[in-house]
């Protein structure tokens, strides 16, 4: 994948310390991973970038909105993103990334690209199963709710209490001992 060179940081350049950097995310930003869960994205990345004499410390803060569809109703609506990222960097012999909390650089490294990284945090902190707020509080008036109601378990709750007479003579056979 090709990276995007606004989210290449050249560290060697950089003095020892706290380096803030800030980027607004974008729908474009998912296009490019092919992503297209997304109808519309508004969000702030705050990076705060610490290097040390032996390794980086990066904590990504993300805030902000995705507009997603509904689970239930497939009604678009924005979902609220709040989350973070705690990544250390050290360097060795060569790449490694297998652990989600370390990266490995080699030693001649002196940029590190975060796009990879951003778009993890921002997807893994949607949740799971997406429903409209107005959904929850009762607001929303949708025909996909309607046949939801239709269909729910309250008809067949009805059905259960309908039983075959020949049924109940045998259950009394195990209420009698």
């Amino acid at each position: 994948m090709r990276k995007l060179a606004k989210y290449t940081i050249p560290y060697v350049g950089l003095k020892l310390g706290k380096h803030r950097f800030e980027y607004e995310i974008d729908n474009a930003f998912f296009e490019h991973f092919g992503y297209e869960e997304f109808n519309d994205a508004r969000l702030k990345l705050d990076l705060l970038f610490e290097k040390k004499t032996t390794m980086l410390e990066l904590t990504f803060a993300v805030s902000g909105t995705v507009n997603v569809n509904c689970d239930l109703t497939n009604e678009p609506y924005d979902q609220p993103i709040d989350g973070e990222l705690f990544l250390v960097i050290k360097f060795g012999d060569e790449y490694n990334d297998d652990n989600e909390d370390l990266l490995i650089l080699p030693h001649g490294e002196y940029e590190v690209n975060i796009q990879q990284y951003i778009y993890e945090l921002v997807v893994l902190s949607v949740p799971l199963k997406k429903v409209h707020p107005g959904v929850e509080d009762g607001t929303l008036k949708s025909e996909v709710l309607d046949k939801l109601d239709e269909f729910s378990l309250k008809e067949k709750n009805k059905e259960e209490e309908q039983t075959d007479p020949r049924w109940d003579k045998l259950k009394n056979l195990l209420n009698d001992k």
